[in-house]
């Protein structure tokens, strides 16, 4: 089977040329059909002056009377009585143009005009009705259209003539027209093509263009500039997860080559192995978080949302950690309550990253606490710690993957902690921020959306 052939794009350019070249053909019929109609429209109003200005209807006799010698009389007039008889008429009328031929009039009316053809000539005959000296008179009027067929046979070859040149006038001035108001878009495209990989700081330009043109080049600008910072976040990450995986992979590599340097005792040789177990833990840890948090960046489908009591969840969360806060001599503490609409297993993730993170960084005899706040749009989660706070340089990267300052937190020490809640959040619809100063703490503070406002978005 022959598979079907893609339509042809259109051309912008032979569109805009086209309808150009049919609009101004249009008004110039239009315009050419006007001034047809007013130089050969019907004379009848000429006559009807003429008979009104000259003394009525005896006058209008008496110049039909001697209207034979005159070369040519533009109309052939004729006056009938009331009784139908012909009281004056021009002459040679009565031969070509009998009474009876004339369409009726009522009274003080005039007859639609008719066509009429004889010894190949061409009339248009009307009929009117006056009022004379207490008596009603009928006119009949007809017109010789012979010179007029002529007229219209040249007027139509001068139409055709003039529609011609000026349809491929109208081209003329159409195509550099068009290829002047397209040419912004052919910069456009110049600019695109410089476009790759390690130029993507081009940018169109867009302030000297058309004010049409603007806002489809404000979005290229844009575009350009997330798909910069999605390459160099891309790049960052690239070598961020190159350095966290070199470390526990050179200690495993040297670990084992020390170790089959020569004959060890079992105990040097369960040593080792259990150095690698932790380093390959370490891997495995990073590389769940890593899968995380790539699939919830690419996640489509949307989140398993279930009602439940964040108070008992935060407690259930606190008491998890509760051994090894008293290890450290820290105290976890609860505050607020209320319902929260969110994946439960996502929720108590996040917020069990918050409180690992903030138990690394907390000294001794200090303090953390998970507060809770329900409004009406959303719901608030915040964790805050008495530690040793993080520098403000820091803090606008601190989501960011692999991130880490000498103060910045990573549940796991990969820079990965914070990263991951912030995946969540974002599944959540929601935002993560952090209000940090060294030597006050830190607080994290988690922002979830109503299931009202969730299901108005969606």
């Amino acid at each position: 089977m022959f598979s079907k052939r893609p339509p042809k794009p259109r051309s912008i350019a032979s569109q805009l040329i086209l309808l150009f070249t049919l609009a101004a053909a249009v008004l110039l019929v239009c315009g050419l059909g006007v001034f047809y109609w007013i130089v050969l429209a019907d004379k009848l109003d000429a006559l009807q002056t003429s008979f009104e200005q000259r003394g009525g209807l005896e006058a209008v006799a008496a110049e039909i009377n001697t209207a034979g010698s005159r070369k040519r009389a533009p109309f052939l007039v004729r006056v009938l009585d009331p009784a139908g008889t012909t009281i004056g008429q021009t002459a040679g009328m009565e031969t070509l143009l009998p009474p009876n031929i004339f369409p009726p009039v009522a009274s003080r009316e005039i007859a639609a005009p008719t066509e009429y053809r004889v010894a190949g000539k061409s009339f248009a005959l009307t009929t009117r009705s006056a009022l004379a000296d207490g008596h009603q008179f009928t006119i009949q009027v007809a017109q010789d259209r012979s010179s007029d067929e002529q007229v219209e046979r040249k007027f139509g070859l001068l139409v055709l003539v003039v529609l011609s040149g000026s349809i491929l006038a109208s081209i003329l001035i159409a195509i550099p027209v068009t290829r002047r108001g397209l040419r912004p878009l052919e910069e456009m495209k110049r600019s695109l093509e410089r476009i790759g990989p390690t130029h993507l700081n081009e940018r169109v330009a867009s302030a000297s263009w058309p004010r049409e043109l603007q806002p489809m080049a404000i979005a290229f600008d844009e575009m350009l500039k997330r798909l910069d910072d999605s390459f160099t976040r891309l790049s960052q990450f690239s070598a961020d997860l190159a350095h966290e995986l070199r470390t526990p992979i050179a200690n495993m590599l040297g670990e084992a080559q020390v170790a089959l340097s020569r004959d060890r005792s079992s105990a040097e040789y369960r040593e080792t192995i259990e150095s690698t177990i932790d380093e390959c833990e370490r891997l495995s840890g990073i590389v769940d978080n890593l899968l995380f948090v790539a699939r919830a960046d690419a996640a489509r489908d949307p989140i398993a949302r279930k009602q439940f009591d964040a108070r008992a969840a935060v407690e259930k969360i606190a008491a998890f950690y509760e051994t090894i806060a008293e290890d450290h001599h820290v105290m976890i503490r609860c505050r607020g309550r209320g319902e929260i609409s969110a994946d439960p297993a996502l929720f108590e993730r996040a917020v069990g990253n918050l409180v690992d993170n903030a138990l690394r960084f907390t000294p001794a005899n200090g303090s953390i606490e998970i507060a809770l706040a329900e409004h009406a749009t959303d719901f608030e989660v915040a964790v805050s710690d008495s530690g040793s706070g993080i520098a403000p340089e820091h803090l606008p990267r601190v989501f960011d993957r692999f991130y880490r300052a000498e103060s910045s937190r990573g549940s796991d020490g990969t820079g990965l902690g914070l990263a991951l809640v912030k995946s969540i959040v974002n599944l959540h619809g929601g935002t993560a921020r952090i209000q940090s100063e060294i030597g006050r703490g830190t607080t994290v503070t988690l922002t979830f959306p109503a299931e009202s406002t969730c299901e108005a978005k969606g």
